[in-house]
């Protein structure tokens, strides 16, 4: 008889808060800037300064989930883990190089820090240079010129990455529960997460 999941938790209730509410601004970006630069959206959805004040406020807001969330000691500690590389890390790193099978990663893999810090840096600067681009007053024209460039290369690059994020979300249905539940197989964990030394007793309950 096949053994039942033993669950393990892995996200915590306000780290899938802060996941979820940068996803849903994200997107909500990405759709409204689709909106005013591909002339056949903007065609369809008209109401381009309702389109506008969504994209601006959304994008001001981009950070504010995650710093509401550093509020939670497991977020707090799980940014620790994403923003260090360590030598687990280069190992896996060499191991997709060499497409190895065997990988060695801790609670986050070398590819998902890469993923966080990239993430991390593009709101930083979208959000930079398009404080530029709104607030004219800010910086002289020439200023504003390159921003508008840079703002627009980095959205195009964001939604590239984005897309290729969640294609491999939906090639991992136990990553995904994780997210949306919390919890994740024990067999999962030991199997693509190998040197995650800080397997949590099996729980419903969520610890905040």
């Amino acid at each position: 008889m096949r053994r039942p999941p033993e669950f393990l938790l892995r996200f915590t209730r306000a780290e899938r808060w802060v996941h979820r509410t940068t996803a849903a601004l994200m997107l909500t970006c990405l759709a409204t800037a689709a909106c005013l630069y591909v002339a056949p959206l903007a065609e369809l959805v008209g109401r381009r300064r309702l389109v506008v004040t969504v994209h601006i406020w959304c994008g001001l807001a981009l950070p504010a989930p995650l710093l509401v969330g550093l509020t939670s000691r497991a977020l707090r500690a799980d940014v620790s883990r994403l923003s260090r590389f360590t030598d687990v890390d280069w190992a896996w790193l060499r191991a997709v190089r060499t497409r190895a099978a065997e990988r060695p990663a801790g609670k986050f893999n070398a590819g998902q820090k890469l993923y966080a810090q990239w993430t991390l840096g593009a709101i930083l600067v979208i959000l930079g240079t398009g404080l530029l681009m709104w607030l004219t007053h800010l910086a002289p024209p020439a200023w504003r010129t390159g921003a508008t460039f840079v703002h627009d290369w980095l959205a195009a690059a964001i939604a590239v990455v984005t897309v290729g994020h969640i294609r491999m979300a939906l090639r991992d249905g136990e990553a995904r529960r994780g997210m949306r539940t919390g919890l994740v197989d024990r067999r999962w964990a030991e199997r693509e997460h190998p040197e995650w030394r800080e397997h949590p007793q099996r729980e419903a309950a969520e610890r905040g």
